[in-house]
């Protein structure tokens, strides 16, 4: 089974910064557009980020818009998602998604996904 790998994630204070990154060994990234999306405590999952195949197209939810920054190196098959300014609402697992669909907020339209990587903001 393919699979894709977080990292990146960590315990943060309100106000800094963080970087995941999402790498897979048996998916070529450049065949598919990436997403990021979060779970928190209690809450269903949710759409944070997409990123088109050739970097030509972003999307994001408002929430995070001004903030988070999504970017990829299809040669080094991996994705990121820069997270400025983070607030405690930001807590959350943060999960990467490769889809065939763009722009894509639907969770269920992904064909893979990591196991995902916390993100824990302090206030």
């Amino acid at each position: 089974q393919v699979q894709l790998e977080e990292s990146g994630g960590g315990l943060v204070q309100a106000g800094d910064s963080l970087r995941l990154s999402c790498a897979s060994s048996e998916l070529t990234f450049s065949r598919y557009a990436m997403g990021w999306f979060r779970q928190a405590p209690g809450k269903e999952r949710e759409f944070v980020a997409a990123i088109s195949w050739v970097i030509t197209a972003i999307y994001y939810t408002d929430s995070v818009k001004g903030r988070f920054t999504i970017s990829r190196d299809n040669a080094k098959n991996t994705v990121y998602l820069q997270m400025n300014s983070l607030e405690p609402e930001d807590t959350a697992v943060y999960y990467c998604a490769a889809g065939s669909r763009f722009p894509e907020s639907r969770a269920y339209n992904y064909a893979y996904w990591g196991q995902g990587t916390q993100v824990t903001v302090s206030s």
